[in-house]
């Protein structure tokens, strides 16, 4: 009985701190929003002059600029838009004259297989790259990671991208410079928006495994006679997932915003090159609902992050982070 009280309480924290967490993540995309809102409204140029062309007479204009609600003064566009993001309506794309909501769908399988491939290539790079430098701090190999990721994370994601693409594309011929429809295309758009993200990934994996390492109880394991890939695999590695989940989880919406560069660089399909296009043209629903989702997604990883780092280490309360 008592087993089982343990279990309502901590699942009554848990709902509580879920609860909380997206009452915060509806805020969040309030804020969002509200912010592209203005922006988009404040850049200069006008939609209806840039739909018809810089000949269209000033009578078509006026028809297309109150067709598009855009002659309304801008506490009522705001409160009209509000009112469609709670129901999930955006309005139809200016360009594309259909549900700027099915336009960003349609593109987001494209980003989310970009942003899986690059998470997947990260973790399982950094994770490596951390585990020996910080097996063997001080070491050769632990000043040789480190460098590397510094220089990893001092690049700029699309210098990155261009030099992949001069050596593995122009000069090796190994890999298609842009597009997108086979494995080989994904490959070196991955790889430019995973390395800041690897870079990251060492360095904690690493400093959290070398603090692990001078801990008492890996001298006990050392002590009942286990090799140090056992002690470091079996014993060091859960400890110090840790932190490492948890900037996982936070950077996934850092991935969102590289996916913009990296899908420019490598013309990639997916909601980056869709948005750079919707802001080039002034597509003002495309941008809203795109910034929706995407505030939504972000606000959905840390949700899971913070679950998943209590689950890693039971001693951590999720009380404390309520």
């Amino acid at each position: 009985m008592p087993a089982d009280g343990r279990y309502d309480g901590r699942a009554a924290v848990v709902t509580r701190v879920v609860v909380k967490r997206l009452l915060v993540g509806v805020l969040v995309m309030w804020g969002a929003a509200s912010l592209i809102f203005v922006i988009v409204r404040a850049a200069p140029g006008d939609p209806a002059t840039l739909l018809l062309g810089p000949d269209a007479a000033p009578d078509q204009i006026r028809e297309l600029t109150a067709k598009l609600g855009l002659d309304r003064p801008l506490p009522v566009q705001y409160v009209s838009y509000l009112g469609d993001v709670v129901r999930l309506r955006f309005g139809d794309s200016y360009l594309f004259n259909r549900p700027a909501m099915a336009e960003v769908f349609e593109r987001m399988p494209a980003t989310a297989e970009l942003m899986l491939a690059s998470t997947a290539i990260a973790v399982i790079a950094g994770l490596t790259l951390g585990l020996i430098a910080g097996g063997r701090p001080g070491k050769v190999v632990d000043r040789v990671v480190s460098a590397g990721t510094i220089a990893l994370q001092s690049f700029p994601t699309f210098w990155s991208g261009i030099m992949l693409i001069l050596i593995f594309a122009l000069a090796l011929r190994l890999l298609p410079s842009a597009g997108s429809g086979t494995p080989a295309h994904l490959v070196l758009p991955a790889i430019t928006l995973a390395l800041p993200f690897t870079a990251t990934v060492a360095r904690l994996t690493r400093t959290s495994v070398a603090e692990t390492m001078r801990e008492q109880y890996i001298n006990t394991a050392r002590s009942k006679g286990l090799t140090e890939r056992q002690v470091l695999l079996g014993h060091a590695l859960r400890n110090s997932l840790i932190p490492v989940v948890t900037i996982i989880g936070l950077h996934m919406g850092g991935l969102m915003g590289g996916a913009v560069v990296v899908e420019n660089v490598f013309a990639w399909p997916g909601v980056g090159t869709l948005v750079v296009d919707a802001v080039a043209n002034r597509d003002y629903t495309v941008v809203q609902a795109a910034t929706f989702l995407v505030a939504g997604i972000v606000m959905i990883f840390n949700l899971a992050a913070d679950l998943v780092y209590s689950q890693l280490d039971p001693r951590i309360r999720l009380e404390s982070a309520a």
